[in-house]
């Protein structure tokens, strides 16, 4: 009788455990979800790193030679970074472009050797009419709908890999001339 006491002791006991971490964890997971944050996956936050938002890449027809993308990079690090290059395995050539005034007023594009400034807990806007990623010698067209690996390099920050869609219906926002 007293082994059947002490068993029934240790399964309540047992029990019990089971219960508190359950709540325990319970209690974790809630704390991480109110705040906003993934317990299994660590994701970089508005305090840390560099981030590329609102990504898209297009070309102007099937039988396009050059293609360009457009994207907003934020830089959550307490110091200043530049885009210095970009890669891709869609085109034989990038170059990180912009646009500059001519003569007669006309715009003209140009590669930036400098590279793009990425200001501490700032951004940079690469967009239409303006700095951007130009693809040149493009190996296939690139259709709505496909993605394309581009891989950006920063001074400090090294080399981000992104997925970019490809989106030919987008059309340029306010202040962006057709690129």
């Amino acid at each position: 009788m007293a082994e059947k006491q002490k068993s029934g002791t240790f399964a309540i006991v047992l029990a019990g455990l089971v219960v508190i971490t359950a709540f325990v964890f319970l209690g974790v997971v809630l704390k991480h979800k109110m705040d906003g944050e993934s317990m299994f996956a660590h994701q970089v936050t508005p305090s840390e790193g560099v981030v590329v938002e609102g990504a898209y890449a297009r070309a102007n027809g099937a039988s396009a030679k050059a293609g360009a993308a457009f994207m907003v990079i934020k830089n959550y690090n307490a110091q200043d970074d530049r885009l210095i290059a970009a890669s891709t395995d869609v085109a034989n050539m990038v170059e990180l472009h912009t646009h500059i005034e001519g003569e007669n007023g006309i715009m003209m594009m140009r590669p930036d050797e400098d590279g793009f400034d990425l200001p501490a807990n700032g951004e940079a806007h690469l967009k239409r009419g303006g700095d951007h990623v130009m693809m040149m010698g493009l190996k296939h067209a690139l259709n709505h709908g496909d993605t394309v690996e581009i891989t950006l390099v920063f001074e400090k920050a090294g080399e981000i890999t992104i997925q970019i869609p490809v989106d030919l219906e987008r059309k340029p926002a306010s202040g962006e001339a057709h690129h």
